[in-house]
């Protein structure tokens, strides 16, 4: 099997760090980028697709079929959000895209860039996990052939990337200690791509994926 990926986010860190093992990897035959802005790369496999609002695809949606996979690695922070703008960007943002691939592939195994401490139940305390939650649980209602929430701690980045974040690269240096001491918590944003790949290549017993189903998908040979 060759994998035809779409990826978002790819301007942003966690999805660049998966666009990077994606052109690198033998299994990966092809990939799009769908972005606001150019994540500004250029490459044999690499096709990419600049369109300004998420929330009316109509315009590229032919250019989405014939693909197998969908690494959704596009998010905005909650910090000074409300709980109906956070909503709106994050989880109207997601589903509108979702539903087309859905109806458009089929056969698509989709990938979702969760967080740590996500909540499944949608009525927790913190607003973001009740959102992230809400939009895990329904994209696992659409008609993929595999929908896989990932949810990632602390990512150590991939060295040499363009839009690793200032927060990450500051404590990048103390990866070895956050391992030692939040084994859970932690891995590495090149295992977060390797982890997508392999889903997609060979599947899962899971749907939610937390650290520990990350970093074993990234190792599974």
């Amino acid at each position: 099997m060759k994998i035809k990926a779409i990826i978002t986010g790819a301007s942003g860190m966690v999805g660049e760090g998966v666009l990077h093992e994606c052109l690198l990897h033998p299994d990966v035959e092809e990939v799009l980028i769908v972005g606001r802005r150019t994540a500004g790369y250029m490459h044999p496999k690499l096709k990419e697709i600049i369109h300004p609002d998420f929330y009316d695809l109509s315009a590229i949606k032919d250019q989405l079929k014939g693909y197998n996979a969908c690494y959704f690695c596009l998010g905005a922070s909650s910090i000074g959000m409300n709980e109906k703008d956070y909503h709106h960007v994050t989880y109207d943002l997601t589903m509108h895209m979702a539903t087309i691939l859905a109806d458009q592939n089929p056969g698509m195994t989709f990938c979702y860039v969760s967080g740590s401490g996500t909540d499944s139940t949608e009525h927790g305390k913190m607003m973001w996990a009740r959102v992230k939650g809400q939009t895990e649980n329904d994209l696992m209602r659409l008609s993929f052939k595999a929908a896989y929430m990932f949810r990632p701690g602390f990512m150590r980045p991939t060295p040499g990337l363009k839009h690793v974040l200032k927060g990450y690269k500051f404590l990048g240096w103390m990866y070895p200690a956050f391992k030692v001491l939040f084994p859970g918590k932690v891995s590495t944003l090149q295992e977060v791509g390797w982890a997508m790949i392999n889903v997609t290549l060979k599947g899962y017993e899971k749907s939610v994926l937390e650290v520990k189903d990350i970093i074993r998908l990234a190792h599974t040979a």
